[in-house]
């Protein structure tokens, strides 16, 4: 089994794939992205690299013997008049900023392409831990009722939508109601935001409403950013008033399942796996 470098931002799933190659005796080699990736991940075997020093990136990576590599974690867009390249990534910097202009998506698939050009193979997170995504039906105890199925095609139909026009991932609707669309601000703010809509249109404690779903842009590469969740998605979703969750079976991450299947049941939340768009 090849060694693999973990190109890291922050948040959870990092963590989660550096325990699954410890478990697989698959050894792993992390680079933290400066200003990005967790604090925890810090005694890690591994180096910390600007977002744009792709030669010093991709020397560590070699010196290490990694033939593989999995993006994982949330990554910002840059600022690109604040970067600080190397030689490698100046001559990269015109192509990322053109790809940038079509969306994160695009330059995310271009960021990609410029490992393989170096001989890298690239592995989504799933492919490095097996059983990460979400299945068909319910993740816990809990599961949606008749009346959520509007809101439930509402939300997935909306995220679809804005996947399309590479703006985001995750939407939210209640009583047949689109309230909400994720942009730049993330999953969390989006509840947030949602948190704080009165409550004659979204759901409370003790009447929940609503459904958070989360869809793979159409053209998205697989392998890089995946929709994710985790129990802090679950917790978010409860204070906005929120119902459930959904995503498309086999394309929707789910990080630390147990708990979040714990979180869901203890909540009261369904978290629900819809059959990929093409068997519906």
């Amino acid at each position: 089994m090849s060694k693999l470098g973990l190109i890291a931002g922050g948040g959870d799933l990092p963590r989660e794939i550096i325990k699954a190659c410890q478990g697989a005796d698959r050894p792993i080699f992390v680079v933290r992205l400066r200003g990005m990736a967790d604090p925890d991940l810090a005694g890690e075997d591994g180096y910390d690299s600007g977002v744009a020093e792709l030669g010093r990136t991709f020397k560590a990576l070699k010196g290490q013997g990694c033939k593989a590599v999995c993006f994982a974690g949330n990554v910002p867009r840059p600022d690109f008049a604040t970067l600080r390249p190397d030689l490698r990534g100046m001559a990269a910097l015109p192509g990322a900023i053109a790809a940038a202009r079509h969306g994160d998506d695009a330059l995310l698939r271009f960021l990609a392409g410029e490992f393989e050009k170096e001989g890298f193979v690239v592995e989504g997170a799933d492919q490095v831990v097996a059983g990460l995504t979400l299945g068909e039906g319910p993740l816990g105890r809990v599961v949606p009722r008749e009346g959520d199925v509007l809101d439930i095609d509402r939300a997935m139909t909306a995220a679809r939508a804005i996947g399309g026009l590479d703006i985001g991932q995750a939407a939210v609707a209640a009583r047949g109601v689109v309230l909400a669309l994720e942009a730049q601000e993330g999953t969390d703010a989006m509840l947030a935001r949602c948190a704080q809509l009165p409550a004659a249109l979204r759901g409370a404690a003790g009447a929940p409403a609503g459904v958070l779903a989360k869809a793979p842009k159409p053209i998205q590469d697989r392998r890089i950013d995946l929709p994710t969740i985790g129990p802090a998605t679950v917790v978010a979703a409860a204070r906005a008033g929120l119902a459930g969750i959904v995503g498309e079976a086999g394309a929707l991450l789910v990080v630390d399942r147990p708990a979040v299947i714990q979180t869901a049941d203890e909540l009261g939340l369904f978290v629900f796996g819809l059959p990929p768009k093409s068997d519906r």
